[in-house]
């Protein structure tokens, strides 16, 4: 799986959960976004780039 922001590999724990999170747009489709982008990037401003 990718992330939809910045499009690098997002990693998965042993139970194959991603390491990150999934965020909801305006429409309701969810998003996998990577820690990295997490930790740069307010809420508001993914929600912009989604």
């Amino acid at each position: 799986m990718n992330c939809t922001i910045c499009k690098s590999k997002i990693n998965e724990t042993f139970l194959r959960k991603i390491i990150g999170t999934y965020v909801k747009d305006d429409k309701g489709k969810k998003h996998a976004v990577c820690q990295n982008c997490q930790a740069k990037l307010s809420i508001g401003e993914i929600k912009e780039k989604l």
